[in-house]
């Protein structure tokens, strides 16, 4: 269906102040009252990323930080099974973004062949939506009810500051009578004082751009079509405003006390599905500028989040101060795989978030608008005050760590910082490699300094080493070109290994890289090493081993008894499979 035929569809939803609807529809095996219990100790889970207690995750949804400090991740929720369906909201709740406590549902379908399809929430400050009349921290969230006759945005409201939700009785709130209109993304606009969601209509290449003064009662705005690049789908629109560094020099870690005084930009951020270069699914972002109505790219380019293929459905948190570095959670999964992973058969889940990412906008050497995405920070997390290993002289040899006794959660922070290089007549080479001494698999990575084009630096990851997980879409290598800083001419890398998935961040998260693998051991020692750099190239290395955060979450086998069919199968330390 074209666009044009869509929009006179729309219909506004009557605002109704003092009517609500709850949910009477709940599958027998499905808690309502309790949050799910989960096994944390598998050795494919990752213990400082989030992941479901047990079945099937994807996409983060309405995730924002409340007036109490805490952010609230909601996120594609199937608790009956290990692949996709069944559609809910399932909820967790953390002070740090890295420990987690798992909370119980947050909405649910309301009859059986519904489906709680992607959206957001916002905090009603103002009771704009007259559903609080005597409080400042009424959560309201938009999300689209999926059937098999249509998709629309509904909307569901919270009392409780976001564990319970009462659904609107005159949903939904826009309708345009198709089943390819999704993934509502509401923001405040304070200009005007109103609320806009930027809504994608799907299989028409297509961000409508919403707007309403009470989350009730919308109007269409705008459109933003057929930009970057279109692959089957438009999915997960993101509009948020960034902080913008000019002339940014990213010879030194990201301070997000330095932001405050920065100009700020939009971003609009699509996802799709499947279309992406390496395959499936993919997220890209466009700079630009927004007046409340329209959002108007500063250029042409199409510029991607991520050069591996596990980060997709990208989500920036609701209520980060606008001159600090926005937020962001996205799926580390890919839609080619997502449903056939290991963790499923062997450890009843699928599927994890990147960590947390804290995002601005910089005037780089590539480009004059380049989203920097750097880890949020996690250093109450070593495992030590003081590095595992480190060394400031690794020019032309190696460090070899044995963590399988000193770090039991697996998972590790490496960094990888090269100074002195020369402009002209570069060579040289920094890698990293993660392996198992008992079954010799490994994933690793690394840079080669002689691009050969005068200070381009391409950086490549390799997964192919590892033997879990077979499937002619997982491809097993990624890389990417940036250009080293030119008043520094320094190169910064930073990684994250946790079990089952890694992250690296080029150049302050000039480049970031995702990137699970499934190894059938447990993956216990690194190299860290250059080689044939030039002379008085300098190169430093820090490794730290990173404490699990799911210590209160490890329940043992308290979910097992839910499956009916088949044995859940569990992997000891040493990488043998056995019997739960």
């Amino acid at each position: 269906m074209y666009l044009s035929s869509l929009i006179p569809l729309i219909v506004f939803a009557h605002y109704v102040r003092a009517q609500s609807s709850t949910s009477s529809y709940v599958e027998p095996t499905v808690p309502t009252g309790t949050p799910i219990p989960g096994d944390y100790n598998g050795a494919l889970r990752p213990q400082i990323h989030y992941s479901p207690p047990i079945d099937f995750m994807n996409d983060p949804n309405g995730i924002f930080l409340d007036p109490n400090g805490t952010y609230h991740l909601y996120y594609q929720y199937n608790p009956t099974d290990i692949v996709a369906g069944n559609q809910h909201w399932g909820h967790a709740t953390s002070r740090d973004l890295y420990t987690w406590e798992n909370q119980k549902i947050a909405i649910y379908p309301g009859a059986e062949g519904e489906g709680i399809f992607s959206g957001s929430a916002v905090i009603d400050v103002n009771n704009t939506s007259g559903f609080f009349p005597n409080q400042t921290n009424g959560v309201v969230a938009m999300y689209t009810l999926n059937t098999a006759q249509e998709e629309v945005q509904d909307i569901a409201y919270s009392t409780d500051g976001g564990y319970t939700f009462t659904k609107y009785a005159s949903n939904p709130v826009i309708s345009i009578n198709s089943t390819q209109f999704r993934d509502p993304k509401v923001l405040w606009y304070a200009p005007t004082k109103s609320w806009v969601a930027v809504i994608s209509y799907a299989q028409d290449f297509v961000i409508g751009i919403f707007t309403s003064p009470n989350l009730t009662n919308w109007t269409h705005a705008s459109n933003f079509s057929h930009a970057g690049l279109l692959g089957l789908q438009y999915e997960c629109p993101n509009l948020v405003s960034l902080p913008m560094l000019k002339n940014a020099s990213l010879a030194e870690p990201l301070d997000p006390a330095n932001f405050a005084s920065t100009d700020e930009m939009y971003i609009l951020q699509i996802s799709i599905n499947p279309g992406a270069p390496q395959g499936g699914s993919i997220s890209q972002y466009f700079p630009g500028t927004f007046n409340g109505t329209h959002f108007t790219t500063a250029d042409a380019a199409t510029r991607l989040t991520d050069f591996g293929k596990d980060n997709y459905a990208g989500q920036f948190f609701y209520n980060i101060p606008a001159t600090s570095p926005q937020i962001s959670i996205a799926w580390a999964s890919n839609w080619e795989y997502a449903q056939l992973v290991p963790t499923g058969p062997l450890e009843d889940f699928r599927s994890f978030m990147t960590i947390p990412r804290l995002n601005v906008l910089a005037n780089t050497t590539q480009s004059e608008y380049t989203l920097l995405s750097y880890p949020y920070p996690y250093s109450s997390l070593y495992t030590t005050p003081t590095p595992l290993a480190n060394s400031s002289t690794l020019a032309n040899t190696s460090i070899l760590y044995d963590y399988s006794t000193t770090i039991p959660s697996g998972a590790l922070s490496f960094s990888m910082n090269i100074t002195s290089i020369p402009v002209a007549n570069t060579t040289g080479t920094a890698n990293f490699t993660f392996l198992s001494s008992i079954t010799g698999e490994y994933v690793r990575g690394g840079v080669f300094l002689n691009g050969g084009n005068g200070g381009d630096t391409p950086v490549w990851l390799d997964r192919s080493h590892t033997y879990g997980f077979s499937n002619p879409f997982f491809t097993d290598k990624f890389s990417t070109s940036l250009w080293r800083d030119p008043d520094t001419q320094d190169f910064r890398l930073l990684g994250v290994l946790d079990r089952s998935i890694l992250e690296v961040f080029v150049s302050n998260g000039e480049r970031a890289g995702t990137m699970t693998f499934f190894p059938q051991g447990v993956l216990d020692t690194v190299i860290l090493g250059t080689n044939d750099l030039n002379p008085g190239v300098q190169v430093s290395v820090e490794l730290y081993g990173l404490r699990s955060t799911w210590a209160g979450e490890e329940s043992g086998n308290a979910t097992m008894t839910k499956r009916t069919s088949g044995q859940v199968m569990r992997r000891d330390n040493l990488g043998h499979l056995g019997q739960a």
